[in-house]
């Protein structure tokens, strides 16, 4: 029997991510589109490549450099067929949305895509959930594009730019090369396991807010007044929605203290990596 030819590349970037890694293959592999998929183990010290080598058709490439940069660069030099799909280890894409990727991107124009996000929020705690009670609500997860753990480009959009920049916040920084009609939202969704602990919830948007800070700097020198008028965006957003829900506010309370606590921790000069452990 012939292998069917890979419809699109999946480039996958893992750092100790062998809890997770099936799951997030099987999921690829269920909706049953033939893809390219490769994963860069970055500075692994589990068996996250052995497992990842252990399904089908997965090309595994390893670096002993721990960088989500430098894993996506190594994938993307592996790679071989557009269009092409950035996926974190621990997210889960469902119901159709691969196809919906592909079809979307399967196109002479540059385009950026993403499915709909869904946060699993079974196993967290309730502080967690007030939080995303709120987050799902707002215009960064209801109309945002990418930033959450997956989205793909075509070949043209690919062309945008040359190789991954040393910043956490690829996925932001893609999305910029993209004018608003350029950007596509498909059909379908990705799985987001919430973290289980407030404490978890803090490190997560630590480093989001890490991220999102380095890239400014890096690419606009106005940075600060961009923020501001984000923060003032969401603030207002915020405000609103609780004059729509008022039984939201003990949930925009809790949003507001986890967001105050990582910028303050955000803001400390650190070179950890703040990762979400209790969902591994």
């Amino acid at each position: 029997m012939t292998t069917p030819t890979p419809r699109a590349c999946v480039v996958i970037p893992a750092h100790n991510e062998a809890t997770v890694i099936g799951r997030c293959l099987r999921a690829l592999a269920d909706d049953g589109v033939p893809l390219e998929v490769v994963v860069a183990a970055n500075a692994c010290t589990d068996d996250t490549a052995a497992r990842a080598r252990a399904v089908p058709g997965v090309n595994v490439v390893e670096t002993p450099v721990a960088s989500k940069p430098a894993a996506l660069n190594l994938g993307d030099a592996a790679g071989t067929v557009f269009p092409r799909i950035y996926l974190d280890a621990d997210i889960e894409l469902r119901d159709g949305a691969v196809a919906a990727l592909v079809a979307a991107l399967s196109t002479k124009e540059p385009r950026v895509a993403a499915p709909q996000v869904r946060f699993d929020t079974e196993r967290s705690s309730w502080g967690v959930r007030h939080y995303y009670e709120v987050f799902t609500r707002l215009p960064y997860a209801t109309q945002g594009l990418v930033g959450l753990g997956v989205y793909g480009v075509s070949a043209a959009g690919r062309a945008r730019f040359d190789r991954f920049p040393d910043l956490q916040a690829d996925d932001t920084f893609v999305q910029r090369l993209f004018a608003p009609h350029e950007r596509l939202r498909v059909e379908g969704s990705f799985v987001v396991r919430a973290p289980r602990n407030l404490r978890s919830l803090i490190r997560v948007r630590t480093r989001i807010a890490q991220g999102n800070t380095a890239l400014a700097r890096h690419e606009l020198p106005a940075a600060p007044a961009t923020f501001a008028q984000t923060t003032h965006g969401t603030t207002r957003a915020l405000a609103a929605l609780v004059r729509r829900r008022p039984t939201l506010a003990p949930s925009a309370l809790v949003y507001l203290a986890v967001t105050v606590a990582a910028r303050l921790r955000a803001a400390r000069p650190s070179d950890r990596w703040h990762r979400d452990e209790s969902t591994r």
